[in-house]
């Protein structure tokens, strides 16, 4: 997108910025349909003086909002150009990296444009990729470390990125299974009073696993690969005493492990693996007096070679939006209350349930 001066004269203290769309892109894919896009700009700098005039965008205002907003369309330009269609969420997105990088929350390093066009997997016609800043470093620290945590509240895509990249790596070879796992018992659950074969009664607790992988691969395939052996889903349990070698392990739900569950997990590394363990520390459903292993190994682990902390906030949320505002009310209240999820930290009361 090109900047060019305009004849009109800003009001003192103001600056004005002209961009020229280039010709190989539709108007509509630039301000959305309905200008749905351009509103969403107008909203976030509402300071600003934002004109469309044939292929040519205005706008005048306070000098740093009038930069941003220059630089708000040439990441959606360069978006475009990949020919991925830009949406409300993606404009919301980078304004919010932008205005971080400007504000000095972010280092910057990244632009708007290399997260939301960084491709992870393509399945049944669509494609994963991560939203935001945190999700992107994310998915770039499971590349470059064997062991990585993903730590956030719900909705901020933690497992989700971590199939994808368990799918890409079974796709390219890079390992020879997939193991999923997670422990099978929250929220003061016991399986013996399930009904069914025990089987039957792990199935729900493991079944967020098996939706991803729906997602993600031909539902066809998924019996012939679990068969095979190339996919394993199986409780936190059925680890024990193995040694797992050549394969990309996902533990979700870690926040409900206790420290010996973690300890035991973690030395089933075999060679040529990488283990990649999610969770929500605010949402932890042990039995009282039992410690989360989540939350300790942080204190453990933080800082050894090899092993990297990825930690997501309410700003990576990819949920309902409401989903976002929820958390960070949690996180108000209990910050007010000095409680957690609501209740006391000394215990469990009767509005401790888990709220996913």
């Amino acid at each position: 997108m090109t900047q060019t001066p305009t004849a009109h004269t800003p009001a003192q203290g103001q600056a004005r910025v002209q961009l020229t769309v280039p010709a190989q892109h539709p108007m509509v894919t630039v301000l959305g349909s309905g200008d749905s896009l351009l509103r969403v700009i107008e909203k976030a700098f509402p300071g600003a003086d934002i004109h469309v005039r044939g292929n040519e965008i205005s706008a005048v205002g306070d000098a740093s909002e009038v930069a941003l907003i220059s630089r708000v369309f040439d990441e959606m330009m360069l978006v475009l150009r990949t020919g991925q269609p830009m949406t409300e969420d993606a404009v919301e997105r980078s304004i919010a990296m932008l205005k971080a990088s400007e504000d000095g929350q972010s280092d910057g390093q990244e632009t708007p444009a290399q997260v939301l066009t960084q491709n992870i997997l393509s399945s049944r016609g669509r494609t994963i990729r991560p939203k935001t800043l945190n999700q992107k470093r994310y998915v770039d620290a499971i590349d470059k470390h064997t062991i990585v945590f993903g730590i956030g509240p719900a909705g901020t895509g933690k497992t989700y990125l971590a199939m994808a990249k368990a799918v890409q790596a079974l796709q390219s070879k890079q390992v020879n299974r997939i193991i999923l796992t997670r422990p099978a018992v929250e929220a003061g659950e016991r399986l013996g009073f399930l009904p069914g074969t025990l089987y039957e009664k792990i199935d729900p607790y493991l079944r967020p696993l098996y939706d991803a992988l729906h997602d993600m691969l031909d539902p066809d395939s998924i019996p012939r690969l679990m068969a095979a052996g190339t996919i394993e889903v199986a409780p936190l349990a059925y680890m024990r005493g193995r040694t797992l070698n050549d394969a990309f392990i996902i533990l979700d739900e870690a926040q409900n492990t206790s420290p010996e569950q973690m300890k035991m997990f973690l030395t089933r590394l075999g060679f040529e693996s990488k283990i990649v363990i999610t969770g929500d520390v605010t949402q932890v459903d042990l039995p009282d007096g039992t410690k989360s292993g989540l939350r300790q190994v942080q204190d453990i682990l933080e800082g050894l070679d090899d092993v990297h902390f990825s930690r997501l906030s309410s700003h990576d949320v990819v949920r309902h939006k409401l989903v976002g505002r929820i958390v960070d009310a949690y996180e108000q209240y209990d910050s007010q209350h000095g409680t957690q999820n609501g209740t006391h930290k000394g215990g469990r009361g009767k509005s401790g349930h888990k709220g996913k």
